[in-house]
């Protein structure tokens, strides 16, 4: 029996622990966890110096270091974002709906936990803080592999979060797969007798990988090739302080902007101010035909451009002639994670919201706040993209599931 499948036993087994344990002791592992991370952060941020140092060898320059990246101020925010979730009402035993039957039967409809979630992603290792944190508050024990550039860091953390849960749950209810082979994760995939959900977490390519792979059911989260309508009556100055903020204060995540389309009534004037602005923060500005004839510092984007989830200091720019036009290139280039518009004009801004297929749609702010912190969630799984039973940012609620309990008096069917 391989490695994976002995520890997959061993989570499946652990979830039913999980499942029967109270709200208290489920809260008291978080706390432990927590404070596991900030006892032994020296030796957690030592694993990380060696992961960033290794990947940086092989990949100068890369975007992806900043995700990689852990520090005393990034530890300690994942340690406090285990205190906040362990601080959030318990999803498990909610009766989410009830009734009585002509036959004076009454059902609930209660939600539990799912069972094992196996969590596959790459580079950010305070993912791995984050589903475990989540997934054991509501119930749910978790099989993670992470990326073998984070390799180092994962290990660590991994064990000094089992190492935390010693005498309050099972230590097997995290589970950390240290393999740096492919061929494990695909093994993973296929795991359905002992994990009941795989979420994956990463760029379009790995995401569409594991989709194509799977057997076990995938909540995909999708990569964030985001786009900000700035419309014909947009705040200029308000247009310019949300697409800095959503391009350049974390480029790599999947809540940043990586489009900008831009009305044609204002073009004239407005690409010039963007583009301006962009310069003072070395955003490389790609543009169709129209926006490069309003500005020369504007260099032709590609067809490939308009797909493109750009991960580093790169924006391009498209001229729309409505709003009509800015959903339909939306829709099509669109990676359904975050879209927002900019406009004063309450018509277009409800077309816009009823019409651009995305799980969150924003109107007048930034999309930087698609996040399980920022919407009150406490911290999050993923962001789904998809439409089946879950979608955005993927809180408690999201990674429980229900059953229905029925109670009658001795009630037998007639017909």
């Amino acid at each position: 029996m391989s490695e994976l499948i002995e520890k997959a036993k061993a989570a499946k087994k652990a979830s039913y622990a999980l499942a029967r344990s109270s709200d208290d002791t489920r809260k008291n592992a978080l706390r432990s966890m927590s404070k596991g991370l900030i006892e032994h952060s020296k030796e957690i941020l030592e694993a990380n110096k060696k992961d960033v140092e290794e990947f940086s060898a092989f990949n100068p320059g890369s975007p992806l270091v900043d995700r990689l990246l852990l520090n005393e101020k990034r530890l300690k925010e994942c340690a406090d974002g285990l205190l906040k979730v362990a601080s959030l009402p318990d999803p498990i035993g909610e009766v989410v709906e009830g009734w009585k039957t002509k036959h004076g039967l009454e059902i609930l409809k209660m939600r539990v936990p799912i069972g094992v979630i196996g969590a596959v992603y790459e580079a950010r290792p305070n993912v791995t803080v984050d589903i475990a944190g989540l997934a054991l508050r509501a119930g749910n024990s978790c099989v993670l592999r992470g990326g073998s550039e984070a390799i180092n860091s994962n290990v660590k953390i991994v064990e000094v979060m089992r190492s935390s849960l010693k005498g309050v749950i099972p230590e097997d209810s995290i589970q950390i797969i240290a393999s740096k082979e492919r061929a494990v994760v695909n093994e993973m995939l296929k795991l359905s007798d002992y994990i009941d959900v795989i979420i994956p977490r990463g760029s379009a390519s790995f995401i569409r990988h594991v989709r194509e792979r799977a057997t076990v059911p995938v909540i995909e989260t999708g990569a964030g090739n985001n786009h900000i309508f700035v419309n014909w009556d947009a705040d200029l100055d308000m247009a310019n302080r949300i697409i800095v903020n959503a391009k350049v204060q974390r480029p790599a995540v999947c809540n940043a902007v990586r489009k900008v389309l831009v009305h044609g009534k204002i073009a004239d004037k407005y690409i010039p101010m963007l583009v301006e602005e962009m310069g003072r923060h070395n955003v490389l500005v790609k543009g169709d035909q129209r926006a490069m004839a309003i500005s020369k510092s504007v260099v032709k984007a590609s067809e490939k451009d308009w797909y493109e989830e750009y991960w580093d200091l790169t924006l391009a720019i498209k001229v729309v002639e409505s709003v009509e036009e800015a959903v339909d290139h939306i829709n099509k280039y669109g990676t359904k994670h975050s879209e927002a518009i900019i406009t004063k004009n309450l018509q277009d801004a409800d077309y816009f919201k009823l019409n651009v297929d995305a799980a969150c749609v924003y109107v007048n702010a930034s999309t930087r706040f698609t996040d399980g912190g920022e919407f009150g969630l406490g911290a999050e799984v993923g962001v789904s993209t998809q439409k089946l039973h879950a979608r955005g940012p993927m809180g408690l609620k999201e990674i429980t599931t229900t059953k229905y309990i029925i109670h009658g008096s001795g009630q037998v069917r007639e017909i």
